[in-house]
């Protein structure tokens, strides 16, 4: 997923990406060989934080792979299929907290 910015005059990216997006382009620095089980995938990118929304929340690929119950990728669009209903729940609780619901609220 990704959302864009407010617009300004800064050399900010043109899109933050979270969620699958960001986690699909942090992989892209890791050596997995697949197939690979969640502990092969967890030992090499189990540290990387992936943000899950646009406010920058972030889980690290080891607890995601701990919130999904497939323990075999055969490629790496299995692994992000697993992992996406991770990100959506985590994205949509933060959301709709009391902390998020007042950030809303104010202009940054």
């Amino acid at each position: 997923m990704g959302v864009r910015p407010p617009a300004d005059d800064t050399d900010e990216p043109d899109v933050i990406e979270f969620g699958i997006a960001a986690l699909d382009a942090r992989l892209t620095d890791i050596e997995i060989s697949y197939p690979a089980t969640a502990e092969e995938v967890r030992d090499a990118a189990g540290h990387v934080e992936v943000p899950f929304d646009a406010a920058g929340h972030t889980v690290t690929v080891a607890e995601a792979l701990g919130e999904t119950s497939v323990r075999r990728f055969d490629n790496e669009h299995e692994l992000l299929d697993a992992l996406h209903p991770v990100f959506e729940r985590k994205r949509e609780s933060t959301r709709n907290s009391i902390i998020s619901q007042l950030r809303a609220l104010v202009p940054f």
